[in-house]
């Protein structure tokens, strides 16, 4: 029988590829996304491999209906890979917590809405919990404080899980890949006229756009990262914590071996340096 995966976020980027190259890989991939007018680059890479179902993640009973479908239909659900998520820039001062708590909306509870009703299922698997996080998930980065405050929660959350759930045949991982080729940074929607109304925190925020804008010049692609994605799926012992490029791995590692933060401190205070 054939495995079934469900990944959230498959519309673009890292979702998309991931669910294109699970399809190849002989499973049956349900591809979720808030939008399915948005479905053609899945289908027309892998057709009737996949299973295009809309799905917004913040919506818990949706999520909940969703899961329950796909277990309705297929008789299983093996792995899910909870992918959907949504970049944000700002800093506390200059904006409203209503903000933050909609970036923790779709990246923190928009995980757990759909890894609960989950869980039973991937138990009676001994199924794959993957959940794409980011190296900003690992070190908290100037002018991201909403976006790496949800992806440490999800890591930690999870790092909090896999055990519980792992003696019960679970096997929960995190993915942390660095810059990426994507959508993504296109769809956070920062604009640069915030530089102008950033009022004292003007030159540090022009600072960290332009040393961005150049460390994604040389990103990884989707597929790259997807393609560690799928290693997850099939490998018989599947790490926690799996970095997706070199340099994902080295900048995290800067933050796992830095005791008392200063190595972290030193370096993102560079980057807004004056």
């Amino acid at each position: 029988m054939t495995d079934t995966v469900l990944v959230t976020g498959s519309s673009t980027g890292i979702g998309l590829a991931t669910a294109i190259a699970a399809a190849k890989a002989g499973w049956r991939v349900v591809a979720t996304m808030r939008d399915t007018s948005k479905a053609s680059p899945v289908l027309a890479a892998a057709g009737d491999l996949v299973d295009v179902r809309a799905l917004d993640v913040t919506d818990a009973e949706a999520a909940a209906a969703c899961v329950a479908d796909v277990v309705s239909t297929y008789g299983r659900l093996d792995a899910v890979i909870n992918n959907a998520g949504a970049g944000h820039v700002g800093t506390l001062e200059q904006e409203s917590i209503d903000e933050v708590r909609r970036v923790f909306e779709v990246n923190f509870f928009g995980v757990l809405n759909v890894t609960r009703p989950a869980l039973p299922h991937l138990r009676a698997a001994a199924g794959r919990l993957i959940t794409v996080t980011s190296v900003g998930g690992v070190v908290g980065q100037p002018f991201n404080e909403a976006y790496c405050g949800a992806k440490f929660a999800v890591e930690g959350f999870m790092e909090s899980l896999a055990p519980v759930v792992a003696a019960h045949g679970v096997r929960v991982t995190v993915v942390e890949p660095g810059a990426v080729a994507s959508e993504f940074v296109t769809n956070v929607g920062f604009d640069p006229a915030q530089i102008d109304a950033a009022g004292p925190y003007g030159p540090q925020l022009r600072a960290y756009l332009e040393r961005t804008s150049g460390a994604f010049a040389g990103a990884q692609t989707s597929e790259d990262a997807a393609a560690s994605i799928v290693e997850v799926l099939t490998a018989e012992q599947p790490a926690f914590r799996v970095q997706t490029s070199e340099v994902a791995r080295t900048f995290s590692g800067v933050k796992l071996g830095d005791l008392d933060g200063s190595a972290v401190q030193g370096l993102t205070g560079g980057w807004i340096a004056g």
